[in-house]
């Protein structure tokens, strides 16, 4: 059972009571992200991820890890291009003390100046690693390419010299627009009542959330922009990344484009899988996946080649397209893919983390609380009908493009 609530400073509370769990997950999610950002800032809703670990004026950073540590609580956070979510997993009995560190932590963190020079050497080492993963530098690029260098086209970690000049006004600054009541979601999901929910919370949060207005900043993301970034590095592989446009979170055809996604290259039975890799052999790693945001929504391929084979690679991803395209899915695929979409919503339910995240996400990105029962009967009575109308709206012809390792520039696409 989900219940919701609504406080008088906007501050939005969502609670699934899962009586059989024996954990209790519980998640501050913030409407803020690297699409928020500008060209000088890119990187600070990252870096304020970061340092909001580094103590408050009850404890420093090693005493509020430790405290956490001490009572079997596993606390972690992480920033997308639309929010920003600290979050923390515990036990029935020590539920209570792990939202009082979590709302601490989120409502006191100190940025003292010492700890935001050590932790930028860490976030910077972060995304030294990220430059070292070439997949990721082709996604990153990717989304440049799509939505060009504004809003969603920004990358989560930002430059380097952005995050060694970020101080705490910087920070202070940026928590004054965004770190508000009216642009946070408090989600439980575990062996919790909304009564006891709603306790906590208006012991350690609600009273000191900051009330200010939040800013509502208009997506500067373009749509389907047409670039093509090819980037030459020399490293082993061709990594090659199609973006298409998409479906928007919960937006009409949510449900057709994810089994369309299925099908496509979700999975060893997916068609990318099966031609690109089972049948030519041409690459280890190739996959689709669905990005969906507030506004809009992608479908993107990738895959890892080796370079004399980044040609055939990319025609016959194109090939598989195609054939999707104008022959539709199979009787088959439609019940296989389905399947596996249904399956994946009940493996979740297992999950008191998952069941937080999906039903905070939901609130925070459209307002409403997800009907999940509703939800999964709309997957239930989905028919392959559906699934070829919505394809036929899709345009593969369109799209945007990153090519990233050795002779990318030399790639046909």
């Amino acid at each position: 059972m989900t219940h919701f609530k609504r406080y008088e400073n906007g501050l939005k509370l969502v609670v699934t009571e899962m009586a059989e769990m024996l954990s209790v997950s519980a998640g501050i999610i913030v409407g803020t992200g690297s699409c928020n950002e500008d060209e000088k800032n890119n990187g600070i809703s990252h870096f304020i991820e970061h340092v909001t670990f580094k103590g408050t004026d009850k404890m420093n950073a090693f005493e509020l890890s430790s405290s956490f540590d001490e009572i079997g609580s596993q606390v972690n956070a992480f920033t997308s291009k639309e929010m920003t979510c600290y979050y923390v997993k515990s036990t029935v009995a020590a539920l209570k003390r792990s939202f009082e560190l979590l709302s601490d932590m989120f409502l006191n963190s100190t940025y003292k100046a010492e700890e935001l020079e050590k932790e930028k050497g860490v976030v910077k080492e972060e995304i030294n690693m990220s430059a070292d993963t070439p997949e990721e530098v082709c996604l990153d690029n990717l989304s440049e390419a799509y939505f060009g260098k504004k809003g969603l086209g920004r990358t989560i970690l930002g430059p380097a010299k952005n995050v060694s000049a970020f101080g705490k006004s910087d920070i202070e600054e940026y928590r004054k627009k965004y770190y508000n009541s009216d642009n946070v979601v408090l989600s439980f999901a575990g062996k919790i009542t909304m009564a006891e929910a709603e306790a906590l919370v208006d012991e350690y949060f609600a009273p000191f959330v900051s009330d200010g207005k939040s800013v509502v900043k208009s997506d500067e993301s373009g749509i389907n922009v047409g670039k093509i970034i090819k980037k030459d590095k020399d490293i082993e592989q061709t990594h090659i990344g199609l973006a298409f446009e998409g479906v928007k979170f919960d937006g009409e055809y949510s449900d057709e484009s994810a089994l369309l996604n299925v099908v496509t290259g979700s999975g060893m039975s997916s068609r990318l899988f099966q031609k690109v890799r089972e049948e030519l052999g041409l690459c280890y790693t190739v996959y689709s996946f669905n990005s969906g945001y507030k506004n809009q929504g992608t479908l993107a391929v990738y895959a890892g080649v080796n370079p004399d084979n980044a040609d055939k690679a990319t025609d016959a991803i194109f090939e598989v397209l195609r054939d999707i395209k104008n022959g539709g899915i199979t009787d088959k695929e439609f019940e296989r893919g389905k399947a596996q979409i249904l399956s994946s919503f009940s493996f979740a339910q297992e999950s008191t983390s998952s069941q937080m995240m999906l039903y905070g996400k939901y609130l925070l990105f459209t307002g409403k609380v997800l009907d999940l029962r509703e939800k999964i009967k709309k997957i239930e009575t989905l028919d392959e009908t559906a699934v070829n109308k919505y394809l036929r709206t899709v345009d593969f012809g369109k799209f945007s493009a990153s090519v990233y390792g050795k002779n990318a520039k030399k790639v046909n696409i």
